[in-house]
């Protein structure tokens, strides 16, 4: 039987087993062999923190409201944005060049195998020569992009990308390539390294001193943009103060709770900074005009698969499918000693 991860309540995660799906007309059965765990989104609901548990969300008005008086939305199954598979069966009509043993990756979930239309797997596939691992960071890497766009980097400008776990290392990679100067910003000094090597021109540690230290570099200007995406209010609010006068702030962190370290009648105010939320349901809206999630996603395929940074130094661990509860207990309780944790089928 198929099997599947479920959040069963907060602090509890296991493996369940579903119903198989037949595989139709135009579509492909694929086995998935490797799927990323997100250390952001999914540790809020591991940990029960997540909106969608606490709250109910209104697609409609787009708005989330109270659960008035429900539990929270336990149990959650199929979480999960960064799968790779292999091609085990087409279904009958499909004219999509696939064959048994393409490799293919996309947004399925924790499941051991999905149904999916030949034609969107045809454009997920993984180049061959490529390692299975690369199309797990389809996703994430465009999240980290999308920030990018959002900040308007380029050619001489300097940016300062806070929080450098796997989006933001790879946030760190593209902003470099874009032309721009970036300090990358990190409490562990393993990240910062890495940053490094990802192309950031210096990384440091976060602190108050910051700010000072980047208008130093600066002639004073302060950072042209600043990319927050530890999902720290605390980050926040210094990334306001890093940020020059009339200067962009990209909020692509996923905060959780009051922001009370959040403080914005100080540098905010009188810097006028502003500050933009970036969020991988739509791209910056300067760019809607051109820009697309497929393009935006075909993009990063591109940089990841072709001679962008290799994200398989990112890949920290790999846990059968069976000790997943041990590995989002290895992201909430020692978040320091992994980066991209994969769960293998």
């Amino acid at each position: 039987m198929p099997e599947v991860v479920q959040f069963e309540a907060p602090y509890r995660v296991g493996v369940a087993t579903t119903a198989p799906v037949q595989t139709g007309p135009g579509q492909v059965r694929v086995r998935t062999l490797f799927s990323g765990v997100s250390a952001g989104t999914e540790l809020t609901a591991y940990r029960g923190t997540n909106p969608y548990v606490t709250s109910q969300w209104d697609p409609a008005a787009r708005l989330f409201n109270a659960r008035e008086g429900l539990e929270p939305g336990y149990p959650l199954e199929g979480w999960g944005y960064s799968e790779v598979g292999e091609v085990v069966e087409v279904g009958p009509g499909s004219d999509a060049a696939l064959r048994p043993g393409d490799v293919v990756w996309g947004i399925w979930g924790h499941r051991s195998e999905t149904v999916m239309d030949a034609a969107l797997a045809a454009r997920q596939l993984l180049p061959g020569g490529v390692a299975p691992e690369v199309g797990c960071f389809a996703r994430v890497g465009s999240v980290a992009l999308n920030a990018v766009l959002a900040s308007q980097c380029g050619l001489g400008s300097t940016v300062v990308v806070l929080g450098q776990g796997v989006i933001g290392l790879l946030g760190t990679a593209f902003a470099a390539r874009s032309g721009a100067h970036v300090v990358a910003v990190d409490g562990i000094e393993s990240r910062r390294r890495q940053a490094l090597r990802f192309g950031a021109v210096e990384a440091v540690a976060p602190g108050p001193e910051v700010a000072a230290m980047v208008r130093s570099r600066t002639a004073g200007r302060g950072a042209d943009a600043v990319i927050e995406l530890s999902g720290s209010y605390a980050a926040l609010h210094e990334a306001t103060r890093i940020a020059g006068p009339d200067a962009l702030v990209v909020a692509a962190g996923f905060y959780q709770g009051p922001a009370g370290a959040l403080r914005l009648g100080e540098e905010f105010h009188h810097n006028r900074v502003a500050v933009v939320a970036s969020q991988i349901g739509a791209v910056p809206r300067h760019l809607q005009g051109r820009w697309t999630r497929e393009r935006l996603t075909e993009t990063v395929m591109a940089e990841l698969t072709g001679r962008g940074p290799d994200v398989l130094e990112l890949v920290s661990h790999r846990f059968p499918l069976g000790e997943v509860a041990s590995a989002f207990e290895l992201l909430d309780r020692h978040p320091q000693d992994a980066l991209q944790v994969l769960l293998r089928f």
